[in-house]
């Protein structure tokens, strides 16, 4: 007979039973060593030797076992780390470690002695990832209206494989629709812009989508920018394929090129910040008027920093195709400021800007200012809230005291809004054993040790035509749930008796669940 119990479960049932086996008369011995056999699969002689003695099992649990490394300490630090990168992944969070432990020790947010440093530095992604496991759970397409053919054909086509290796200063440009579920009416709209060699981004709130505004926009990001604007790469909506930005590019020396029509991956870098700046950070709401822009702007001035100083992406190094599959293959994670202080085009003029700003920067501040703004901005949208009152100034304290605890509350950003799933509590089949159920745990009863492959067997020969094969893993299921009910009434049950009554409740109990419990997915 197959085991039914895994090797720790044994040994557990194992030290359970031994003590009042060998306390127990040949009789009740008899009908312990009988049941103990049913359930783990052991042999009868196997079972004995087993009970009689305290070696046979225990021996794995004797082995010397390596030492831990990371303590439960070091765990919770990784947690406050982690949510302090703003729940990023291992690989990403190993390379921002080296930057974000001093700028968190430089605030007075983290005190870390040499040998957990030392740690910190030297843990690998994959075991941030295992560390960090618990703490781990469209709208309408409107087709935009075509510029004269005349402009469309002035501004040449840019496809996703044509950037090569850039400089910095090459950027990708964007809108997102803050209209919720109807894109009708008046709603916000996010202004991106992305750098193809740092990933640098630039995120600005616009409450009209209107070519003149986005030049104005683009005019006033150029002059926050660590690189100068060198070219730009426009999809084909009217607010970027105008005669305003085409003059204004061409007066200021600025390369200008557009996607193809209905290709968003020839746009891949600007599209991927998007969900993972901007969609991450606001979320889906519908977003209208000068009081949810004003609070936008607070948002993406925060955000800004913090992403761009704190928030290490991967950039794709090369594409290949072999056969029918593509791989692809990545540099290691950086932050977009990391990336410029390696390039070479950067000057050390703003080489030492960047690194003034990282010095000075808090990302603990900026993040519970990220926060902030995003509970502001989901009181103003779900309760019309028009005025919200500032936080204080200690809640920057209670915000890191509650970095360690976080994760267990579940998603922590305000913006975020998961999907509703009504529970399902219906069966979807019927039960082809409902009459069965008796005649089957009648049968354990008089002879447990026969296989649930058994039992169908002789249902089919005593019911032909009822029962077919793919019916197997029912009968299994149930009955594994059987010896499992019976093995906790063994190990909590007791003597002289009582045994027996007990389980002719457990059977009768268990043929109540069985009747009631909605089926899983496994076929009928």
């Amino acid at each position: 007979m197959a085991r039914t119990l895994s090797g720790l479960a044994q040994r557990e049932l194992v030290d359970a039973v031994r003590a009042r086996y060998r306390l127990s008369g040949y009789a009740e011995k008899r009908l312990i060593l009988r049941e103990f056999a049913a359930i783990t699969g052991y042999h009868r002689k196997s079972a004995i030797r087993i009970l009689n003695s305290a070696n046979v099992v225990d021996e794995a649990l004797d082995r010397p076992r390596r030492p831990r490394v990371y303590d439960e300490a070091f765990c919770r630090l990784l947690v406050v780390l982690w949510e302090a990168s703003d729940r990023v992944c291992g690989k990403r969070l190993r390379a921002l470690l080296p930057a974000l432990v001093p700028a968190l020790e430089r605030h007075g947010h983290l005190g870390v002695d040499p040998a957990t440093r030392a740690k910190l530095l030297g843990v690998s992604a994959a075991t941030i990832d295992r560390l960090l496991q618990e703490a781990r759970g469209l709208s309408d397409r409107r087709r935009a209206r075509r510029a004269p053919t005349a402009l469309r054909r002035s501004v040449p086509i840019r496809t996703y494989a044509d950037w090569n290796t850039p400089p910095p200063g090459f950027m990708e440009i964007d809108l997102v629709a803050h209209c919720g579920d109807v894109l009708a009416g008046a709603f916000v709209h996010t202004l991106t812009m992305t750098d193809i060699a740092s990933t640098w981004t630039e995120c600005v709130p616009l409450l009209v989508r209107e070519g003149t505004l986005v030049v104005e926009t683009i005019d006033q990001l150029r002059g926050g920018l660590p690189f100068p604007l060198r070219g730009l790469d426009i999809d084909n909506g009217s607010e970027f394929l105008n005669e305003t930005l085409v003059r204004y590019c061409i007066g200021q020396g600025i390369e200008l090129t557009r996607s193809r029509p209905y290709r968003k991956n020839d746009q891949a870098w600007v599209e991927q910040k998007n969900g993972s700046v901007v969609r991450r950070l606001i979320g889906y709401r519908r977003l209208e008027g000068p009081a949810a822009a004003a609070i936008l702007a607070r948002l993406y001035t925060a955000s800004r920093l913090f992403v761009n100083f704190f928030q290490p992406s991967f950039k794709l190094k090369e594409k290949l195709r072999i056969g029918g599959r593509t791989v692809k293959r990545y540099d290691p994670p950086q932050t977009p400021c990391a990336r410029l202080l390696a390039a070479q085009t950067t000057s050390p003029a703003v080489k030492a800007k960047l690194e003034e700003v990282l010095t000075n920067l808090d990302p603990l501040q900026l993040l519970e200012e990220i926060r902030q703004a995003q509970h502001q901005l989901v009181c103003l949208t779900d309760e019309g809230a028009a005025s919200l009152p500032a936080k204080q100034n200690d809640d920057l304290r209670r915000f890191l005291m509650g970095l360690s605890t976080a994760w267990r509350t579940g998603e922590v950003r305000p913006t975020h809004r998961g999907r509703k799933r009504s529970p399902h509590d219906w069966r979807t089949r019927p039960d082809p054993f409902e009459t069965s159920w008796p005649l089957v745990f009648g049968w354990l009863e008089a002879n447990p040790e026969q296989t649930a492959k058994e039992m169908f067997q002789r249902l089919q020969r005593d019911n032909p035509a009822v029962y077919a094969d793919n019916q197997l893993r029912t009968l299994q299921r149930r009955v594994r749930q059987w010896r499992m009910r019976r093995a906790r009434l063994l190990v909590f049950g007791v003597h002289n008796g009582a045994t027996a009554a007990g389980l002719e409740s457990l059977t009768h109990a268990l043929i109540d669940d069985t009747l009631s419990t909605p089926p899983t997915s496994s076929p009928a």
